[in-house]
């Protein structure tokens, strides 16, 4: 028998008691601190071990590997892919931690032209796949008819094509836009509030500093009220960490987190394309999750805005049951694509618009970078080989691609998760029991 590799063994956050999860064999136990003593020790006595395969003889474990990992290709094969396309780069807001600013790309827009191959290029390339465009930027709903006839166009065409819309907006101009959101198949409309309206709007100001939440705040109310799905965003490091729980309870009072067609997420602010001129303010990932955490403990109502998903354990709270293995946790190039107004190809929203990161251009002719491509579509665990032996592997996946070529020089590289810290706060946030 052998003690699976896969076993992630700690003791939860405030608690005597101790968790074992094992992504690849499905399952996650509970147990006191003198069964987690033998579990480490790998002391095999304990009944329940052999019973739910915790121990297990090594070529099972090798042969069930082998079986969730085809599993999860197969599954990946058919997945919807999310196509982002960035009509301009341009933007009316000059928001603090922008990462786009030093962008080289002249503030072009798209033409009509490029518009038709894009949609050319995307049915052929991805014919009999379940996809949906998001439209992204800069900033994609800017004032001006110019602005307005190619959003239109581009959600006209998509229509047409019955191909969902989701927009990530800063939110200012929702209102002058909503006529033609409407004609569209609208999956989202991404908004960000980085906090109630003074921290906010020493953010995420428009250029020349003028003021953005209240105009943010009356988009949303307005996409709610046109049954327009809103996803509400707030981008988190250590200058607005204690607006969560204010926003939460502003959410709540506006009544958006009683609306089926409301949703949240919290992105962390994080050095992507370049140093940002005050990165102390920003987090680790586990330390954001622990002021979450702790946040968390004396507020309620932030989960009743937003649940964090601490790794695996939101899903294991929510389903009652572990998710499939996660062998690969870089969307790019597999399920998600970015392309441009220059005709450029990417990866993902992490590197598009950065030029030496392009993969290839759809227009004004088909050229793909296939190495580079293979480079993408080839990395997951067992490609990478500072995942290989790592007992989080399979609720890691890896990482992000594009932060590991940051901070290594290669896609192949790591980007770790600090999973098991992550588990400790999150089954201590949601077992009570």
């Amino acid at each position: 028998m052998y003690f699976s590799k896969h076993n992630i063994v700690s003791r939860i956050k405030d608690s005597d008691s101790f968790f074992i999860v094992n992504p690849l064999l499905q399952q996650a136990d509970i147990v006191s601190a003198e069964e987690a003593k033998k579990i480490m020790a790998h002391d095999y006595s304990l009944p329940a071990l052999a019973e739910k395969k915790y121990v297990l003889p090594i070529e099972e474990e090798s042969r069930l590997f082998r079986q969730k990992y085809l599993e999860f290709i197969d599954t990946r094969e058919t997945d919807e892919v999310q196509l982002f396309f960035v009509p301009w780069y341009t933007c009316n807001f000059a928001c603090s931690y922008c990462f786009q600013d030093e962008y080289t790309n002249p503030n072009n827009i798209s033409t009509p032209e490029l518009i038709d191959s894009f949609f050319s290029y995307i049915h052929t390339a991805f014919a009999g796949r379940r996809k949906y465009i998001t439209i992204f930027g800069g900033e994609p709903l800017l004032p001006g008819a110019q602005y307005k006839e190619i959003i239109s166009t581009i959600i006209q065409k998509a229509t047409e094509q019955h191909i969902d819309i989701a927009v990530v907006t800063n939110g200012y101009h929702i209102i002058d836009y909503i006529e033609i959101l409407q004609k569209g198949h609208i999956r989202e409309i991404q908004v960000t509030l980085d906090g109630m309206q003074q921290m906010h709007d020493s953010r995420r100001m428009l250029r020349g500093g003028n003021p953005s939440f209240e105009k943010i705040v009356a988009g949303v109310d307005s996409l709610l009220e046109h049954k327009i799905p809103v996803n509400l965003r707030m981008v988190v490091d250590k200058e607005n960490i204690q607006e969560l729980p204010k926003l939460a309870q502003f959410a709540i009072d506006k009544g958006w987190t009683q609306s089926p067609l409301f949703k949240t997420q919290l992105g962390r602010n994080y050095e992507l394309h370049h140093c940002q001129t005050n990165n102390q303010r920003l987090y680790t990932r586990i330390e954001m999750y622990e002021d979450i955490y702790e946040l968390c403990k004396t507020n309620p109502e932030i989960l009743e805005f937003h649940k964090p998903a601490f790794s695996i354990s939101k899903f294991l709270w929510e389903q009652g049951e572990m998710p499939s293995p996660l062998f690969d946790s870089c969307t790019g190039t597999k399920t998600e694509w970015a392309f441009d107004y220059t005709g450029s190809i990417y990866a993902c929203t992490a590197t598009v618009g950065k030029t030496e990161e392009r993969l290839g251009t759809f227009y004004p002719e088909i050229s793909l970078n296939t190495d580079d491509i293979e480079a993408w579509q080839e990395r997951d665990v067992l490609s990478i080989d500072a995942c290989k032996q790592c007992n989080v592997q399979l609720a890691c996946g890896g990482g992000c691609a594009a932060v590991a070529k940051n901070n290594h020089g290669s896609v192949s590289a790591h980007d770790c998760r600090p999973i098991t810290e992550l588990l400790e706060l999150g089954i201590g946030l949601y077992f009570k029991e």
